[in-house]
Formats: structure tokens, C-alpha cells, sequence
């Protein structure tokens, strides 16, 4: 009879002990956690409408895409410029800063504007002993643009699509600041999947704030910003780093509600994949020194996600292992439940962001980018003297 009389609580704790109590409890708090970020933290990007905001102005800009080249990159004339060039919009113009000495390359690029009127070159001249960052060309580039609307891009990054730049300006009718989403492009082998799904997945980070009304970084190759937030915060920030430009300069002029988000797969760019694991993992240890400088909030909100995820799948491992055969099932059931809502706010996001056949990588990447995440922490512990001037 007392054993009738007892209540859920006190039954279970009879049974499993106040160990089994506590890590069922465990389980329950982290999976909320790890349900939270998905269905909605995550899970708002999806069905995102940037239509809804209010409009600053009612007709699309005129646009200057900023474009820095570092050496005579001919991959970038012969390959990604044409795909500029051929942007169905009306008014814009493309100005790549040419950082170098060789003549001859520059007055190639000064030809181009015979062809190509919308085309506006101009060249810092290289000194190795007074090394030219991304942020010194971006400066000259801004200086020499025609228009307010600025658009930043990378020459190591081309359009999806003929519609990006036109899409990018619609974003301009509702925000001062224009963030879109960047790919990777698409290669085969594994390694060139888990670059793809590491970018995709890094994106969804911001993407979430962002869509939140709490943006905190674009990326380098596809963001926009008008021309008078950056001179009334005269230039770039944290001018002793290289980096910084996408991030922590865009933390500077953000204010409330001055932040529109492009998602659409016409209006995204794709990163050049110039080698696999190893080439990412340098990349990522690069870029990511900015994380640092964060406010810690926003380190919270990526680290919490990260976080929750090994220490449920750490807690749901214990309980297979030591638990019994209905605990062991009750266990397996919360790993389904949390995959299956993975799997479709994950498989949703990739239809909007266009990125086709992550899915089935997601899984490893889900399981193992905490550790990667934890090893590229530890290799940006030490310094490393391309980030600083």
C-alpha cells in the first residue's frame, strides 16, 4: 500500500536513487536547452520574412561593390569579375583595390573599364615593410566609391546567382546594414562536406541573432552597410588586428532595428575551397581570433549551444551504459526526439540558405564539432602574427 500511495517523484527516486533522479534531471534541462536553440533560437531563420520590416527608403540605391586584391589574382578576373559584371540591376558600379607593384596587371585592370564602364580600379602600391590589411583597402575602396550603398565582397567569393546584387539592395529599402549568407563551394569527398556544413552551421549562429533583432557580424564576402555609418564611426576599429571588418566594426555602427537580413539561395555568395581539413582548420583558427573580443552575451549564446550538446549526449551515455533496460530506452528515446527536431529545423534552414546534401553529414557534425570547436580554441591560444600588426 505505501508503495501505491507514493507519488511519481518519490517512485522513481525509490527505484533509481536520488544518481538516476539527478541525471534523468540533467537530461531534461540540457535537451530543453538543446530544443530551445533549435526549434526556436535556430528555428526562426527558416520562415524569416525581411518584408516585414518597415522601409527607410522605397526604391533601390544605387550600389558600389568594394572588392580587395591582394597580387595579380587572374582566377579573380577570369572568373568571379564576369560573374559581377553580368548582375541583372540597374546602377552599380564594382571597385576592386588592386594591392601590388606589377604595372602591367594594373593597367590590365584599367583596360577592363574600356569593356566594362561599371568597373573603377585603383591600386596601393605593396611594401613589405608596410604591410596593406583588408581594412586599408576596404578604406581606399569606400574613398573611391561613387555611391552610399556599399557592398562588401571577397575575390575569393562569387554570386550563386544574377539576382544577388539585386537582392542585396532590396535589403537596403529596409536597413542601413545588409547581411547574406556565404556557402562554400561544393566539391566532392568528405572533407569539402564538413567545410560546407562547418560554414553553414557557423552561420546559422549569427543568422539566428540576426533574425532575432540582435545581429551582432555578416560576413566578409557578402555584407553591406551605407556609406555614413562609416564615417561617423570614423573607420574601422581595432586597427592592431587584420580582421575584424565583418564582426567587430559591424558591432560599432549596429544600432536598433538598422540590421536587414537577405536569406535567400539568389541571394547568397560561394567561398572558393582552396584545400581540405587542414586548409579549413588554419582558416577557422584565423578567423575566429575576433571571437574574443565579443561582448558576452553573444559568447554565451554559442558557447551554451556547444555546450549542452556533449554534456546531453555525455549524460544520455551514461544512462545506456550503467542504467536499466527501461531507463536505457527512456534515454534513447530523448537522443530520437532531439534528432528528430534536429534534423528538421537543420534539413528547413539548408532549403533556405540553398545548400543541398548536408544532411546526412550534419549527423557526424553534430556529434564531433564540439571537439573541433574545443581544439580550434586551443590552437588559437597562442599567438599568431598574421592576425596582428
Amino acid at each position: 500500500m505505501l508503495v501505491a500511495d507514493m507519488t511519481f517523484p518519490e517512485s522513481f527516486l525509490a527505484h533509481y536513487g536520488w544518481q538516476g533522479a539527478a541525471l534523468a534531471a540533467v537530461m531534461l534541462v540540457l535537451l530543453c536547452t538543446q530544443l530551445y536553440y533549435y526549434l526556436f533560437a535556430y528555428g526562426r531563420i527558416p520562415a524569416y520574412k525581411n518584408n516585414r520590416r518597415k522601409a527607410v527608403i522605397d526604391a533601390e540605391p544605387p550600389i558600389s561593390v568594394i572588392v580587395p586584391m591582394f597580387s595579380e589574382d587572374y582566377t579573380f578576373v577570369e572568373n568571379q569579375l564576369p560573374w559581377l559584371l553580368r548582375q541583372e540591376y540597374a546602377e552599380f558600379e564594382i571597385v576592386i583595390v588592386y594591392v601590388g607593384c606589377d604595372g602591367d596587371f594594373f593597367e590590365d585592370l584599367l583596360r577592363i573599364r574600356q569593356s566594362f564602364p561599371r568597373v573603377v580600379t585603383t591600386k596601393i602600391e605593396q611594401d613589405n615593410r608596410f604591410p596593406i590589411s583588408t581594412k586599408m583597402a576596404l578604406n581606399v575602396g569606400i574613398k573611391s566609391s561613387h555611391f552610399d550603398h556599399l557592398i562588401i565582397t571577397s575575390t575569393d567569393a562569387r554570386p550563386r546567382s544574377n539576382r544577388w546584387l539585386a537582392l542585396m539592395a532590396k535589403g537596403f529599402m529596409r536597413g542601413e546594414i545588409v547581411v547574406g549568407y556565404c556557402g562554400m563551394e561544393r566539391k566532392k569527398g568528405f572533407a569539402n562536406r564538413w567545410i560546407r556544413t562547418d560554414r553553414m552551421m557557423e552561420s546559422v549562429q549569427w543568422l539566428a541573432r540576426a533574425v532575432a533583432g540582435a545581429p551582432y557580424r555578416g560576413i566578409r564576402h557578402n555584407v553591406g552597410f551605407v556609406k555614413r555609418l562609416y564615417f561617423e564611426a570614423k573607420g574601422f576599429n581595432h586597427l592592431n588586428m587584420n580582421l575584424g571588418e565583418d564582426d567587430l566594426f559591424l558591432q560599432q555602427i549596429i544600432h536598433d532595428d538598422n540590421v536587414s537580413v537577405v536569406l535567400s539561395p539568389r541571394a547568397a555568395t560561394e567561398e572558393s575551397v582552396w584545400g581540405g581539413l587542414g586548409w579549413w582548420t588554419r582558416q577557422q583558427r584565423y578567423f575566429g581570433v575576433t571571437r574574443r573580443f565579443y561582448p558576452a552575451g553573444i559568447r554565451n549564446f554559442i558557447q551554451w549551444e556547444l555546450g549542452s550538446r556533449i554534456l546531453f549526449f555525455a549524460a544520455a551515455a551514461t544512462a545506456v551504459a550503467v542504467m536499466p533496460a527501461e531507463y536505457k530506452l527512456a534515454a534513447a528515446a530523448l537522443i530520437l526526439l532531439r534528432y528528430i527536431a534536429v534534423f528538421v529545423t537543420i534539413w528547413r534552414i539548408a532549403r533556405r540558405l540553398g545548400e543541398r546534401g548536408l544532411c546526412g553529414t550534419y549527423f557526424l557534425h553534430d556529434l564531433l564539432s564540439p571537439f573541433y570547436e574545443l581544439f580550434l580554441a586551443l590552437l588559437r591560444l597562442r599567438r599568431n602574427d598574421r592576425v596582428w600588426r
